[in-house]
Formats: C-alpha cells, sequence, structure tokens
C-alpha cells in the first residue's frame, strides 16, 4: 500500500479492467480474494468476497473493485497456500448456469505466480472448458512462471486424469514485461491490455460454434418519421 503509487495488483487490474468493463452490459463484477485469514475468527479463504459482503459479491465498475481491494487489503491478513481451483470452480457453477450462449463469463485472475493446487487447478480448468467462459491469468512480481504458462496451453492442450480440454481458455501474461523503462505507463497498460484480451475473441467463438449457437440477427433498425417541409 504506496499512498503515492498503486501496486503492481492494482494496475494491472486497471488497465485490463478498464478494457473489458466495456463488454459487460450492467458494469456490476463479483470480485474475490484467495488466500487470507479472515476477520473476526481469522477462518482462511481461497474465494472471498472482497466487499466482505456474501450475498452481493458485486463491485461497481472497476473501481468500484479497486475499491473493495483496498478496503480487503486494510481488514484481512493476507496467507497462503494459494489456491486457484475455489475460484475457478466458483466462476464455472455460474457459467454452468447459463450455457444458452445468452451470456459468457471471464475470470481475470491477478496473482503472484506460485500455485499451490496445480493438480486440482487443472482439473478446474478442463472441467471449465466446456463451458461459456475464459481464464485471464495476469503474473506479477519477480516469480519464475512455468506453472502459468503450463496452464496457458498454447503449445499443449491442458489434460487432467487422462482428460484433455475441450479448448484452450486460458490467456496468461506476465506483468513484468510491461512495464516500459521509459516511464510511459499508459502505453504500457494499452499493450497489456490489448494482449491479455488478444485471445478472448476466438475463445468466445469457439464455444458458440461447438454448441451450434447462431449470432441473434440485428435488430432491425426502426425507420425515421419523415420531415416534410413546405418552402
Amino acid at each position: 500500500m504506496n499512498p503515492y503509487q498503486m501496486n503492481a495488483y492494482a494496475m494491472a487490474l486497471k488497465a485490463v479492467g478498464e478494457i473489458i468493463q466495456d463488454y459487460d452490459s450492467d458494469k456490476h463484477f463479483p470480485a474475490y480474494g484467495f488466500g487470507a485469514k479472515l476477520p473476526p475468527d481469522g477462518k482462511i479463504s481461497h474465494a472471498f468476497p472482497l466487499n466482505m459482503d456474501s450475498e452481493n459479491p458485486n463491485c461497481v465498475a472497476i473501481e468500484g473493485v479497486l475499491e473493495a481491494y483496498f478496503q480487503s487489503l486494510r481488514t484481512v491478513q493476507l496467507y497462503g497456500p494459494t489456491n486457484f481451483a475455489p475460484v475457478i470452480n466458483q466462476v464455472a457453477r455460474s457459467a454452468a448456469d447459463v450455457t444458452d450462449g445468452s451470456q459468457y463469463f471471464v475470470l481475470l485472475m491477478i496473482t503472484d505466480g506460485v500455485i499451490s493446487d496445480m493438480v486440482q487447478t487443472k482439473e478446474a480448468v478442463v472441467n471449465a472448458a466446456s463451458l461459456p467462459m475464459s481464464i485471464i491469468i495476469v503474473g506479477v512480481g519477480p516469480a519464475e512462471f512455468d506453472a502459468m504458462e503450463e496452464l496457458d496451453g498454447d503449445e499443449v492442450r491442458v489434460s487432467s486424469r487422462g482428460r484433455y480440454a475441450e479448448r484452450d481458455i486460458v490467456q496468461f501474461v506476465p506483468f513484468r514485461d510491461y512495464i516500459d523503462r521509459s516511464g510511459n505507463q499508459v502505453l504500457s497498460m494499452a499493450r497489456l491490455a490489448k494482449d491479455v484480451l488478444a485471445e478472448i475473441p476466438d475463445q468466445l467463438l469457439s464455444f458458440m460454434k461447438s454448441r451450434g449457437i447462431e449470432p441473434r440477427p440485428a435488430l432491425a433498425a426502426t425507420p425515421s418519421p419523415a420531415l416534410h417541409m413546405r418552402i
């Protein structure tokens, strides 16, 4: 928490979130933390609402998510291990309820790169690959991101217990590659957002095509009433 500069988590959230929020109709985003002891009893959670409202984890726009994140940092105790599967499964449950093509879910995960439950995470990704969802992972900090590269699945499709993911739904980018040495943060954030979102259109299309879901016909333009002028 630096009063003069956003940390890498907040910078990544703002850069990617401000782009992706334009594709959401109501700008209400459920936001979760993973890996912390929660007040008042210090219970460890791997999928807790950042706004601490389990009934309604939605935050209004990315500014609301950032606000909930900073507030959460002041109230929880960061704690390991770092388990990915609970959050992925939580979003997958929502996606499983809407498979008619009317909604598509994008899970943005910002993490320092160490996955404690890799076996369960690969299982969660394989299961989620058949649902209308994509996962974006932004790795922050100096850690090795080998596990993230494996989840990305560009070279080898993610598998679990002999089952391969139906689609590649994970896009991973290391945040450190986008820190502009010249200090031009705006340019770097735009490049980060572009690369992070690069695979989403194809991932969305691959789901729709695999389910035979056709685009809805465009709404016919309402004819304007004719304006008659007598000169």
